[in-house]
């Protein structure tokens, strides 16, 4: 069964502040990680880089000095890394589908991509691509290439698995129904008879939220791994009744206990940080005793609160 509700948003993604932004745990790779990816996609650039001031450094164990976390972009997707140490590991439960325009392109990606790492299926041809293949790169984290033109290069993919699996569509109307300019593009299920899942379950489905286009699955079959915090979206919000709106209605259902900083994991497993637009300008913004300060105040929250954070970053 396949139905189509939505075409594609006409908006393209890299505006000045995207609503949701991929960010990636590392134990200590966040800049290396970051410096690699820019040199092999087009249209990127490393934008900020920020690095442990005391308060930082004793919540993480992390050494003050060190880079903290590094803002850049690829595919003129913006992303965020934090070297978080090793609490956490990306999983394929996320990847990411690059849209490559042609053979060159992706032969090269994946030569490039794939050294060092692991293939978890082989570039070659299948029934729904010319050209696919899956890797997991050297530093973790999951690509999957296809021979394919899209105005969005590259494309968040959720892999539903696990104590999850089954969960996908239900998860995919979830997250529509709270952010704006959202909907769904195309959905295909399992049919009866069909091989690599139940019936009914999601063979393929894309969507998009705020104008920026996801794809998610039902996976069958034991797998090893689930959605962890070490790959979350963040959700810049330009005021307190956005962060309370956001947090409250991803919050619903949620773990509790993953609740920090503005960091929640929602009732799927998957992990959002929710927060104020201005904290990377405050913390660029501020010297070394204020931005100190700011993120003392920030380890002290759940929910962000905006009015608090200014006030800090105000202080003479």
């Amino acid at each position: 069964m396949k139905t189509t509700f939505q075409t594609e948003p006409v908006e393209k993604m890299g505006t000045d502040i995207e609503k949701i932004t991929p960010f990636l745990w590392f134990d200590n790779q966040a800049e290396e990680a970051a410096a690699f990816y820019t040199s092999i996609f087009r249209n990127s650039r490393i934008d900020t880089i920020t690095r442990f001031g005391e308060a930082a450094s004793k919540a993480s164990q992390q050494p003050e000095g060190s880079v903290m976390s590094v803002g850049f972009q690829i595919e003129g997707q913006k992303f965020g890394a934090v070297n978080g140490g090793p609490v956490f590991k990306i999983t394929p439960a996320i990847s990411f589908f690059i849209n490559c325009e042609s053979l060159t392109d992706i032969n090269s990606l994946w030569n490039k991509l794939s050294e060092n790492g692991t293939i978890l299926m082989e570039l070659g041809k299948y029934p729904f691509s010319e050209r696919f293949g899956w890797l997991k790169d050297w530093f973790g984290v999951t690509w999957q290439l296809s021979l394919n033109r899209a105005s969005q290069k590259i494309t968040p993919f959720l892999m539903f698995s696990g104590s999850q699996y089954g969960n996908a569509e239900e998860a995919i109307r979830f997250y529509i129904s709270i952010f704006r300019n959202s909907g769904i593009i195309n959905t295909e299920h399992y049919k009866e008879g069909d091989p690599g899942g139940k019936p009914g379950t999601i063979k393929l489905s894309k969507f998009f939220l705020n104008n920026q286009i996801f794809m998610a699955i039902d996976a069958e079959g034991e797998h090893n791994f689930t959605f962890t915090p070490a790959l979350s979206f963040v959700v810049n919000c330009e005021t307190q009744e956005e962060l309370d709106y956001f947090w409250n209605r991803l919050c619903d259902g949620g773990d509790e206990r993953a609740q920090q900083c503005g960091w929640l994991e929602d009732k799927y497993g998957v992990s959002w940080q929710i927060v104020p637009s201005v904290w990377e300008e405050m913390l660029r913004n501020a010297d070394p005793e204020k931005s100190d300060r700011l993120m003392q105040s920030i380890l002290k929250m759940k929910k962000i609160d905006l009015l608090t954070l200014k006030k800090v970053f105000e202080q003479s």
